[in-house]
């Protein structure tokens, strides 16, 4: 649960460095803390995994076996805050840069685009006249 609260605040360090470099009127680096999250998703399945593990232990006791392992609660507690405030700070950081004009491409490649009239320009390419 340490490591697992470990990551998740270096997580958070992350999303809020970005929060900063977004209110900052200067370019902003998508690439990078793209680049950084994608370096710390292995540690974080990895600690989840042991974390759904203790956790489905932890469920499985009654609440007087539980009660001597007090730091336990408070790691599970320091846990849900640290994920909410990452969760809540990333929702800001996608509004921010919407506001930014940071979207996905408009252009994708040419496979890829829609073309909302397609069915529509073979009938009338291939359709015979009545």
């Amino acid at each position: 649960m340490r490591e697992h609260l470990a990551l998740c605040r270096e997580l958070l360090s992350l999303i809020q460095r970005e929060n900063r470099a977004l209110q900052n009127p200067e370019p902003f680096d998508a690439k990078e803390f793209a680049d950084a999250r994608k370096s710390l998703l292995p540690a974080l399945s990895e600690a989840y995994k042991s974390l759904k593990e203790v956790s489905s232990t932890w469920q499985q006791l009654g609440s007087a076996e539980r009660q001597p392992y007090v730091e336990v609660c408070s790691l599970i507690r320091q846990n849900q805050e640290v994920i909410m405030n990452v969760v809540l700070l990333d929702r800001e950081n996608e509004r921010l840069m919407l506001r930014r004009g940071l979207v996905p491409d408009a252009n994708p490649p040419a496979g890829i685009r829609p073309r909302p009239h397609f069915v529509a320009n073979l009938y009338r390419a291939h359709g015979k006249p009545l």
